[in-house]
């Protein structure tokens, strides 16, 4: 009996160990997981605030005086908030005007963006046909081209066909994008083949095929350069503003320059310049706000399964 109660103890014992060998590993490592998490987190925020930190200055910066704005050391906050300098802005320039025609060019340019951009991309990967690789490689070949090259055969081309200092040349000659190719050919990759094969054999055109079937289900990407396209065109400032020389066709950009330098201030007034920066910026903040859930669903988007 002594012998046998000896073994049950020293098995117990033994059992009564198990665990916690079992555990500390688990206590050692949950302290790394959750300092890695915090370190993580925080050069997110570090990183964040970073980026918007120019955002945020120029808005409180719109509502200090000239004195504030360059006061050494630098105070982020003005002493008294003043919103005198988006009115006194709104009534030196039109900028309404200006930002309305800068969201009709951007939207319009983007809409056909998009169209163009998903026929091509859909043709050179759902299409078989001789040179399809080389039309492909040539396409992404003019991407490597300086956007400036382009001014002067643009500018000729547009000219001839009287669209100078007009919002529609503005659009045509942005009407095609290499970057919205490429961007929509890798997605359109991602499609299974057996979808628009089962498409083909119902009966549906490459039409139907690309508008019913392939294109609902890419919306995430049709989001990110939807966005990306509209941002482009309405910040676009060099191409517009060698196009453009009616004062009430400007675009945004251009008309917060020629705000900046009218009648000889070259930027005194900073506060106002800041207060029309900050209109400006605010389509394009309401604009990411409706999109950004379909945005950041596609950024963990693995492609279409069968």
């Amino acid at each position: 009996m002594t012998t046998q109660t000896m073994t049950l103890s020293g098995a117990i014992k033994s059992n009564d160990k198990l665990p916690l060998k079992v555990n500390k590993p688990a206590l050692k490592r949950l302290p790394k997981s959750v300092l890695s998490k915090l370190l993580k987190h925080a050069f997110l925020v570090f990183s964040g605030l970073i980026m918007v930190f120019p955002f945020v200055w120029m808005l409180l910066g719109s509502m200090k005086s000239n004195d504030e704005i360059f006061s050494s050391p630098m105070n982020l906050f003005p002493e008294q908030f003043r919103w005198e300098a988006f009115i006194a802005a709104f009534n030196s320039a039109p900028f309404g005007l200006y930002i309305m025609n800068s969201f009709t060019v951007a939207l319009f340019t983007t809409l056909i963006v998009i169209i163009n951009s998903a026929m091509f991309a859909y043709a050179i990967t759902q299409l078989k046909f001789r040179s399809q690789t080389l039309l492909y490689f040539v396409v992404m070949a003019c991407y490597m081209l300086p956007g400036a090259v382009t001014y002067i055969p643009s500018y000729i081309t547009l000219a001839k066909l009287g669209l100078l200092d007009s919002h529609t040349g503005l659009v045509i000659s942005n009407a095609a994008s290499v970057f919205g190719v490429f961007y929509l050919r890798q997605v359109f990759l991602k499609v299974h083949p057996s979808l628009i094969e089962a498409a083909r054999i119902d009966g549906a055109g490459e039409v139907k095929i690309l508008w019913a079937i392939v294109l609902p289900q890419c919306k995430a990407a049709l989001a990110t350069l939807f966005l990306i396209t509209f941002i482009t065109n309405y910040n676009s400032y060099m191409w517009p503003s060698l196009l453009i020389t009616s004062q009430e066709l400007n675009l945004i950009a251009t008309g917060i320059r020629q705000f900046f330098i009218a009648e000889g201030n070259y930027g005194l007034n900073w506060s106002q310049i800041m207060a029309a920066s900050s209109i400006a910026v605010l389509p394009l903040l309401i604009l990411f706000i409706i999109f950004q859930k379909t945005i950041l669903s596609g950024i963990a988007d693995n492609g279409v399964k069968e």
